[in-house]
């Protein structure tokens, strides 16, 4: 990914704390000889340095894709800038969004245990208090019937990519009028960039 040094995150933590957050990822790799993607949740663990995830049998992804170099992609919130926000007229639009690219290795799991293990740990994840959902014994065997519709896989992570892209390159004045007016938005993702860019402004201080 082009990662200009304004833009660049190296630090584990944040990227972790992001994947985390933002954990619907699309996880691309070759099949057959083209690039292929599928849009799915992973699972991170932080001590092991990997992610977990499943495949539909159906999805012939997973057919040849062990011993690749894979490329997880993690998107959190994005916003178009208007240039009509700043102080001159001699400036252009932009797009600014924070991103998360991690490249690794992926194995399939051979442990049907395994595999339930990674299924209850996304259950507990997503599930709403109000309203929790639980695989144990009351669903066992329908979920152990399902289980052979799909394939888990560890995906070792080898390597991390951090772009938090947040008009750094610009003059701080020229940000907090972009902050402000993305804050008269009433879409979520404005105002989480506005939430972002005045954290980073902050930080600077």
């Amino acid at each position: 990914m082009y990662i200009p040094k304004h833009f660049r995150v190296e630090d584990e933590a944040v990227l972790y704390d992001f994947m985390d957050q933002n954990s619907f990822g699309i996880l691309i790799s070759n099949y057959d000889g083209v690039p292929f993607a599928t849009h799915l949740p992973l699972i991170l663990d932080r001590e092991k340095g990997c992610l977990y995830g499943h495949f539909a049998r159906g999805n012939m992804q997973w057919k040849d894709i062990e011993g690749q170099e894979v490329l997880a992609i993690f998107q959190g919130p994005h916003s178009y800038i208007s240039s009509s926000w700043y102080e001159t007229n001699l400036s252009v639009p932009t797009w600014n969004y924070v991103t998360v690219h991690v490249y690794g290795q992926l194995e399939m799991m051979e442990d049907s245990a395994q595999l339930l293990g990674t299924l209850d740990e996304m259950v507990s994840k997503y599930e709403k208090p109000e309203s929790p959902y639980q695989l144990d014994e009351s669903n066992h065997e329908l979920v152990e019937s399902m289980m052979k519709g799909i394939v888990g896989f560890t995906l070792k992570i080898t390597k991390l990519e951090g772009k938090w892209k947040l008009s750094q390159n610009h003059p701080v004045e020229r940000q907090q009028r972009v902050i402000k007016e993305l804050e008269k938005s009433v879409l979520e993702d404005d105002r989480e960039i506005a939430k972002l860019m005045k954290n980073n402004i902050e930080g600077l201080a």
